[in-house]
């Protein structure tokens, strides 16, 4: 029988790259998809690609419904508003999966500084799994609550995990920087200057220092390198831009050597991390990953070299931000909890060109 899974916030890009990967799923049925501003319009009449594929309308959010109606929801709304309603939907006996970072870092007084809002449900971030499956998988199966990675931070992470994990690079002095394209910044960025006008022929930096998805990053990285897993430990600086393109996110982080190491070296700690993952590819020698080879799909294409004079190692990821950066991910972490095939719905190739 298929699983019963509804979309909160199916009006937005991330939830509507979810309803698309979950239209075609082989274990899934959709249940209900909600969307607040634009409630009770076919699905298909705000995003055309559906049509043929999901014949649902958006109705309003009621959580006490549809989390007795669901085995699982994806939850797909602005930060901050996640934890407003994921109490009710647990409650009811449905799995969650939020998209947002209501519940990815553990610690509840970073919220404030982080993202300026008092979190209203600190005791379900000790039960969260943060869902990156190469890192937290077996926690993410029998998880009721999973805390979906942020985009930037998911690229960030794969790229520069096989180097903390093996201590052989510093745990201070890492500078990240990170290109996203503009549909990271949601269906509403137009009104904040993400319009194609104001987009196109630009490239900006924005929010450093203390662009949020820092603490995600650092806490995660610190529990790699056997730290108390709390943003404290790895210190990373990061810095994000805005490039005119509608899809994608290019990593390439810096990180000093802590001892001798060379390309060879580095690439094999790669290999061996990620030689089990679906959908990580270690590029072969002379290859350097690009966002147009993962665009529409889950995948993640790192690669790594050694710049041995200046005694630094150079990380680089690239992933689709609506794919392994935020929808698709959901998606694997949704197959891991309700225990269907890792990669059952994703496993498609990226569009080229």
């Amino acid at each position: 029988m298929a699983v019963r899974v509804s979309v909160i916030g199916a009006s937005g890009y991330g939830g509507a790259e979810a309803v698309r990967l979950l239209a075609t799923h082989p274990e899934v049925r959709l249940a209900h998809v909600t969307a607040e501003a634009q409630k009770g319009r076919p699905i298909a009449d705000l995003y055309p690609n559906l049509r043929g594929f999901v014949d649902l309308v958006t109705e309003p959010l009621d959580a006490t419904a549809i989390g007795g109606d669901s085995d699982l929801v994806i939850v797909s709304l602005p930060s901050g508003k996640a934890m407003e309603i994921v109490p009710e939907l647990l409650e009811r006996g449905a799995r969650v999966i939020d998209v947002a970072a209501d519940f990815r870092l553990r610690d509840p007084s970073l919220y404030p500084a982080w993202y300026s809002f008092t979190h209203t449900a600190p005791r379900y971030l000790a039960e969260a799994v943060y869902g990156l499956p190469e890192l937290h998988r077996a926690a993410i199966r029998p998880a009721r609550l999973v805390a979906n990675p942020g985009c930037y931070p998911a690229a960030a992470l794969l790229a520069l995990t096989p180097l903390v994990r093996a201590g052989v690079v510093r745990r201070t002095g890492i500078v990240i920087d990170a290109k996203s394209g503009v549909s990271g910044a949601g269906r509403g960025g137009a009104a904040g200057g993400h319009g194609f006008s104001e987009a196109n022929e630009d490239v900006r930096a924005y929010a450093i220092p203390g662009h949020a998805h820092t603490a995600e990053i650092e806490q995660e990285l610190s529990g790699q390198a056997g730290g108390a897993g709390a943003a404290g430990d790895v210190r990373v600086t990061f810095a994000p831009h805005l490039v005119p393109m509608t899809r994608g996110i290019l990593v390439t982080a810096y990180a000093p050597l802590a001892r001798r190491l060379t390309t060879p070296e580095a690439l094999g700690l790669y290999r061996e991390a990620y030689a089990a993952e679906p959908f990580v590819r270690v590029l072969p020698d002379g290859a350097l990953p690009q966002t147009k080879a993962t665009l529409g799909s889950n995948y993640c294409d790192v690669a790594v070299r050694v710049d041995a004079r200046a005694e630094m190692a150079i990380a680089i990821a690239a992933i689709d931000n609506l794919g392994k950066g935020a929808a698709g991910q959901a998606v694997q972490n949704l197959n891991l909890m309700l225990g269907l095939p890792e990669a059952a719905g994703l496993r498609v190739p990226a569009l080229y060109p």
